[in-house]
């Protein structure tokens, strides 16, 4: 089906049904967080449990965004666009539903598989559908709707949570997932692209099963300990399988990941800054958020609140970012924003058994500032050494790269900390909870400052020479991923 531009009236529609998907599926990555604490009482789960409420999601959306990305190219982006808001509606109903901990994770697994589809699809209809200057104000609507709706998560979160229930966290996605659905099924035009990627599912077979057993490992060694027999098998399952990835994308005509863009340094870097950080300030979430609410007692909106500290910084520093950008070379933005992110986590350490919470304000600001600087330019290290006709694969392995970051990363530190508090009482539960914020404050750290001096030696100026759209308008796809990977923190 060739493409041709949609008529006026259908333009707004369109706007209004991709905006709707977004703020409803970025609200609900930052809204979970501050409920974990009350599912967890509610639902009787154990800490592993809260762990993969996280994990399901990233693991999913990580396993599945190339993968639905293609299938959108082959059945058409529209009506995938409208199944992964079906799908994200219903897994949110489940999950406000869920009585117990098992049924939880599994609905949060599916509201990754909508989350990944419309990821993988969202940005691609406004490209297709508006055209110069009103193609950088859809996209500018876009972001502003991003950075609204990760900001505001928290809060509303706390407030949902404190006021309703935690199911509402859930429940609330449902009148505007409908909304989102009947406006793209009725306004929405369809379009396939002339030459639409494959799916491969041998590749999305074998990188799924080794993640998701590296990550199983992970998270039941806190609870069963390293040398427990399914702690050693998940991990030799994991090796295993994601030694064999490589080698099974090789043996594809059309891969899930093209191996060969790690060839380029800056294209490394990039995945490696993607993978930081998630994997340090935004891992860390989690345990900031148990850490308020089962050491400090806050309520989950006093949780809410303060986490607005990391999020104000976010958007303070995002927007000047966005614009330089476009004047110096982006090591020097995604670099030094790590080095920030790194710094304002060892700020954060330091914490005591009888610390108040404004202890960590200033790490707080520093390390939100810090990612603000990161991920409007990320966004040109994966896009901007790759030819057009590969913007699509390579925005999206640098997305997976943020997801397997912050699944990884939950797990790995979970275990920690959970050690950490073995033998803690209502006495030392404070002291206990301070003591492992530390460490992990401590290892995020390392993280981000590591990855940031390498990012700054692997992103190389020279390497964006001779790629990209042409001048003027660039290509569509381009456009698209450009903007998802600038604006979306997660």
């Amino acid at each position: 089906m060739s493409f041709s531009p949609p008529v006026s009236a259908h333009k707004n529609w369109t706007l209004a049904a991709v905006l709707l998907g977004i703020f409803m599926l970025l609200v609900d990555v930052t809204i979970v967080i501050v409920a974990l604490p009350s599912i967890r009482g509610s639902l009787h789960t154990s800490f592993s449990d809260v762990q993969w409420t996280i994990d399901a999601y990233s693991l999913s959306l990580a396993a599945l965004l190339l993968p639905t990305g293609s299938l959108a190219d082959i059945l058409g982006r529209r009506r995938v666009f409208a199944l992964g808001l079906g799908v994200f509606t219903f897994g949110s109903l489940l999950c406000g539903l869920a009585q117990s901990g098992l049924m939880l994770i599994v609905c949060r697994a599916v509201q990754g598989v909508g989350g990944a589809t419309v990821f993988a699809t969202s940005l691609a209809l406004l490209a297709q559908t508006f055209h110069g200057r009103e193609r950088g104000m859809a996209f500018g609507a876009w972001g502003a709707v991003a950075g609204v709706a990760t900001a505001v998560g928290p809060l509303l979160g706390g407030l949902l949570t404190t006021e309703l229930s935690w199911r509402w966290i859930f429940l609330v996605n449902l009148p505007v997932g409908i909304a989102a659905i009947a406006i793209t099924l009725t306004r929405v035009q369809e379009f396939r692209p002339t030459h639409a990627r494959r799916v491969d599912l041998a590749g999305f077979a074998v990188f799924t099963l080794g993640l998701v057993a590296l990550v199983y490992g992970l998270i039941e060694s806190s609870r069963r300990g390293w040398g427990d027999g399914v702690v050693i098998g998940a991990f030799v399952v994991a090796v295993l399988m994601l030694a064999a990835f490589p080698i099974v994308e090789h043996l594809q005509r059309q891969p899930l990941f093209d191996l060969t863009l790690f060839r380029k340094p800056t294209f490394l870097g990039g995945s490696i800054a993607a993978f930081a950080m998630n994997g340090s300030l935004y891992a860390m979430l989690l345990y900031l958020v148990l850490y308020f609410q089962n050491a400090l007692h806050y309520s989950a909106l006093g949780t809410g609140l303060r986490l607005v500290v990391i999020t104000g910084g976010s958007l303070v520093t995002a927007i000047p970012a966005g614009r330089l950008s476009q004047r110096i070379p982006v090591r020097w933005l995604i670099g030094p924003g790590l080095l920030l992110v790194g710094f304002g986590l060892l700020l954060m350490r330091g914490i005591g058994a009888g610390s108040s919470w404004t202890h960590l304000i200033l790490g707080f600001a520093v390390a939100g500032a810090g990612s603000g600087m990161v991920n409007p330019p990320l966004a040109s290290t994966a896009i901007g050494v790759v030819e057009p006709r590969d913007a699509g694969m390579a925005s999206g392995i640098n997305t997976t790269f943020r997801q397997i970051g912050i699944a990884t990363s939950v797990a790995a530190l979970g275990s920690i900390f959970a050690t950490k508090l073995i033998g803690s009482t209502s006495a030392t539960v404070t002291a206990h909870y301070a003591s492992a914020l530390n460490e992990l404050l401590l290892i995020t750290a390392i993280l981000a400052l590591g990855a940031g001096l390498i990012t700054m030696l692997l992103v190389r100026q020279k390497d964006f020479a001779h790629h990209g759209a042409p001048t003027g308008d660039p290509a569509p796809e381009q456009a698209a991923e450009t903007t998802q990977l600038a604006l979306t923190p997660y």
